[in-house]
């Protein structure tokens, strides 16, 4: 299988890698991983979606969304969602 990722994006103190795996020809499987924290205090969680997507592009916008739905449900009131390429 391979993987491909796109560039990581930092929110807060959170930072997001979108993953892409091919399954096989025009099966795409999206995952996100979801780092938090710095040295040994790192926690990193990694999310693998469900739908099987047809490109790799559609799997990676996917796990983006994904991604700043999850902000959007744990933010704290009146905080901006703005993403940060580092």
């Amino acid at each position: 299988m391979l993987s491909t990722s796109l560039l990581p994006f930092t929110v807060g103190k959170f930072r997001f890698t979108p993953l892409v795996k091919k399954q096989q020809p025009g099966h795409f499987l999206a995952s996100l991983s979801v780092r938090r924290g710095q040295g040994q205090q790192t926690h990193d969680h990694v999310y693998t979606f469900t739908p099987i997507f047809g490109s790799r592009v559609a799997a990676l916008e996917y796990a983006v969304a994904q991604g700043l739905d999850w902000l959007a449900d744990t933010k704290p009131q009146g905080q901006t969602l703005i993403p940060k390429e580092n």
